[in-house]
């Protein structure tokens, strides 16, 4: 028998209304979601051989800085913790990720484990994108506090997400957000984006 599953992205029910959040506020805030994304998160000692290794393997350097993310190419490394970090890259590559890592850290101690089924990311962009989030979000997300390559685990309207400045000022922000509450936090950044006209 054929496989027939198809899959839906957890926004997939919003595309619609996140389109026309955009076109009603005149370009001021964009709203999309980037579904399946790759995501591996990964743990390693950062002043250990193996660190070095996977930045090779990879083509990016893990970020050592707190609360910093590091883009190569269709890449990024962002830090979520001293020896944590998650890597995210196009949709179907988490087992690519998963293999170059391993094989990169080889026999050093490491834990390489594909999340990309447990979040989704919102992409948020415009030249209103900051007040936006600054409704929600407890962070000063001033570009001198929170500028191009910052990265932090905060809350958005009370929802759980990684908040990913992306490098260039006009590319917005990623948030990276538990599926579970990628429904709830699409709604309230519709209802925000309202007052964006």
């Amino acid at each position: 028998m054929a496989d027939t599953a198809t899959r839906h992205s957890p926004l997939a029910h919003a595309a619609g209304r996140l389109t026309a959040a955009t076109r009603a506020s005149g370009g001021a805030v964009r709203l999309a979601e980037l579904p399946f994304l790759a995501q591996v998160n990964v743990r390693l000692d950062p002043k250990g051989q193996a660190a070095d290794a996977v930045g090779l393997a990879l083509g990016l350097q893990l970020p050592i800085e707190p609360d910093t993310v590091v883009h190569a190419a269709d890449r990024a490394a962002i830090w979520l913790g001293p020896d944590e970090w998650l890597v995210v890259g196009p949709p179907g590559s988490q087992s690519g990720l998963e293999d170059q890592i391993r094989a990169a850290a080889g026999d050093e101690p490491a834990s390489v484990t594909d999340v990309s089924a447990q979040r989704t990311t919102l992409l948020v962009t415009g030249p209103r994108a900051r007040d936006l989030l600054a409704h929600g979000c407890p962070l000063d997300l001033h570009p001198r506090a929170f500028g191009p390559g910052r990265c932090a685990q905060t809350t958005l309207a009370r929802a759980q997400v990684v908040l990913v400045a992306r490098d260039e000022p006009r590319a917005g922000f990623w948030l990276l957000v538990r599926s579970s509450f990628a429904g709830y936090l699409a709604d309230w950044l519709l209802d925000a984006a309202s007052e964006c006209v």
